[in-house]
């Protein structure tokens, strides 16, 4: 069954770390509606290989639109954190057990939403205490998997067994 998914996104997002989840996803027919401050505006990513349309903005969306949330990384989502609609667009998806996909720096949103107490999680080196500060168990992991909810990853070294769990998520 075709899933309707989420991605929060901006400038200087990590492009491999967009791209090869979007196209699984979209492969899996599922799909994926980017979000941003601004409709119609292009992104970039920070290697500049990836330039992203934006399809909606932050104010036209609501999470129960949506069946799962995608957050790639790089510097995107420490950008978008300091909007308090993002915050609060992720914490939904938490707080109502929808599956997200958050790998790197992806976390970093769910950091400042409060969501990650109590979680298992991974993400890159330099948020490790962070996590843990907002009370996540830190697992140095290609991928956890918790609660048959949440998905997060390293590096793009782990995006195939990132895709691999998230797909069977929105299965």
């Amino acid at each position: 069954m075709s899933k309707k998914i989420a991605c929060v996104v901006t400038n200087m997002f990590e492009d491999s770390e967009y791209s090869e989840p979007a196209r699984a996803f979209e492969e899996a027919g599922h799909t994926v509606t980017t979000i941003e401050m601004e409709k119609g505006k292009t992104v970039k990513g920070k290697q500049g290989e990836v330039e992203v349309k934006i399809d909606e903005s932050i104010d036209s969306v609501k999470p129960e639109d949506f069946d799962a949330l995608f957050i790639p990384g790089g510097f995107s989502p420490d950008q978008l954190r300091a909007d308090e609609r993002f915050v609060t667009f992720a914490k939904a998806f938490m707080n109502d057990r929808k599956p997200v996909f958050a790998i790197c720096h992806g976390p970093q949103l769910l950091i400042t939403a409060k969501a990650l107490e109590g979680r298992h999680a991974t993400g890159y080196t330099s948020i490790k205490v962070d996590m843990e500060y907002a009370g996540a168990t830190y697992l140095d992991k290609e991928v956890v998997v918790c609660g048959n909810q949440l998905v997060t990853s390293r590096t793009p070294e782990d995006l195939p067994a990132f895709n691999r769990e998230s797909l069977n998520l929105l299965k």
